[in-house]
């Protein structure tokens, strides 16, 4: 499984956790940035890590800003980006086995490393269990290529 990774600066203290335990744990990743002591705007860095996953150079992306609900915005904003925020063990489990998550948000200002590390291996392990899932993920699709019925 290949990872990107982004932050701005107030998830960036939480990317550098998420980014150690992806490197001792030998899952490949890319750090989009930020770097640290910058004071950027969340949308620059989700969108690159978003497009990365788009155009197939990583299978899944996690981006960390404040809250996790910024990066989700500007990620869902990508035509086949589901991202999700995510503040459990639960909702990264649901969002995995019932919408097929491929871009896991987490609020740096919100959510502790230990915590966050919880969440991002069960996000990381859990499969889609597709079926009838399958059938909303296709709405969706729908909806983005405007041609949903209502």
């Amino acid at each position: 499984m290949k990872i990107a990774v982004a932050s701005d600066h107030a998830g960036f203290i939480l990317k550098q956790g998420i980014v150690a335990y992806l490197a001792e744990n030998d899952i490949e990743h890319k750090d989009f940035g930020c770097g640290p002591g910058e004071s950027v705007d969340y949308v620059d860095y989700g969108a690159r890590a978003a497009e990365a996953v788009l155009n197939g150079q990583f299978e899944r992306a996690i981006l960390i800003c404040g809250t996790g609900m910024g990066m989700s915005m500007v990620a869902n904003k990508f035509r086949g980006i589901r991202a999700t925020a995510c503040w459990s063990e639960y909702t990264a489990e649901m969002s995995r086995r019932h919408n097929d998550s491929n871009c896991l948000t987490l609020g740096g200002r919100v959510i502790a490393l230990p915590e966050a590390l919880k969440i991002f291996q069960v996000w990381l392990k859990t499969e889609f269990d597709g079926g009838r899932h399958q059938r909303r993920i296709d709405k969706l699709k729908a909806i983005e290529d405007r041609n949903f019925v209502y």
